[in-house]
């Protein structure tokens, strides 16, 4: 069977797009940043008449500043990734309830991080928002050639990947917290994850149905892609050699365990060569091989 147009392709997902949004609105639990922000720590700064931040200040071990650090500016990011899923599925149409209301979701992870790291002193504030204007001015994939080899498979499924790395990372960053209040902070942010890498996978399950051959191509293609959380921020060095083995071969695994069992890859047959290969791969990376 030929691959289907993009149009035609897009088509078909909506086709699954109300009853997919309406299993999000059911997993998804609604919370507000403020609730989480232990404000009465807080004090001000030196513009204001207060104190500016000092290392000694700082709340949290370098490993778990380097983590929330990572987290926190990948979160800042929202805008790119935003833009590389409204490429194909654009949020003033019906993919609203994909594009739009994962961006709302999404975007209360950087203004908990940051109003909780800023009150806490567990960051340099300073340092931190210069970070965040060169990493989001920097983007993810903004560049044409990035963003051109990206079909609607290929976004979703990257998507999926991305909030699957992110359950990981919060994972690992949070056996480096000692906080009780900021670990509850990591479990609402990873739960919201969590149903954000279901729902794109329910996407690709759509598109597997639509264009078996080409969806898994796509989720091996994204698997395959090293883009770990952190690993795209300038002058992160120092900070990235004590995350580095945040995500390794047991969480990539994990995550490619995840969309395999998704997709039901075990039991997908009549794939062409190109895309049995590639689910031989998944597969494999998950531990199946």
């Amino acid at each position: 069977m030929n691959a289907l147009t993009e149009d035609d392709l897009i088509i078909a997902l909506e086709k699954a797009l109300p009853e997919i949004a309406e299993d999000h609105e059911a997993a998804a639990t609604p919370w507000s940043p403020h609730d989480w922000v232990p404000w009465d720590d807080g004090r001000n700064f030196a513009f204001l008449g207060g104190e500016d931040w000092d290392p000694s200040q700082a709340t949290l071990s370098a490993e778990a500043r380097a983590g929330s650090l990572a987290l926190l500016l990948t979160k800042d990011n929202l805008p790119s990734y935003h833009r590389v899923l409204a490429k194909y599925f654009p949020a003033f149409s019906d993919w609203r309830q994909l594009v739009g209301v994962w961006t709302a979701e999404d975007n209360r992870h950087a203004i908990v991080l940051r109003d909780y790291l800023v009150v806490k002193r567990a960051i340099d504030p300073v340092d931190s928002e210069e970070r965040r204007r060169e990493h989001v001015t920097k983007g993810y994939r903004q560049r044409e050639e990035q963003v051109n080899e990206l079909g609607p498979l290929d976004v979703l499924a990257l998507m999926a990947v991305h909030e699957n790395q992110c359950v990981h990372f919060i994972s690992r960053l949070a056996a480096a917290v000692d906080d009780d209040v900021y670990l509850q902070i990591l479990a609402k942010i990873s739960n919201d994850d969590r149903v954000q890498a279901d729902t794109f996978a329910a996407f690709l399950n759509a598109g597997l149905v639509a264009d078996q051959d080409n969806t898994v191509v796509a989720v091996d293609r994204a698997l395959q892609r090293d883009e770990p959380i952190g690993g795209d921020i300038e002058g992160f060095e120092a900070e990235w050699a004590l995350i580095a083995d945040y995500e390794n071969a047991e969480t990539k695994a994990a995550t490619a365990k995840m969309l395999a069992d998704a997709l039901k890859l075990d039991t997908v047959q009549g794939l062409g060569d190109a895309a049995e290969a590639a689910r031989k791969r998944i597969l494999e990376l998950a531990g199946r091989g």
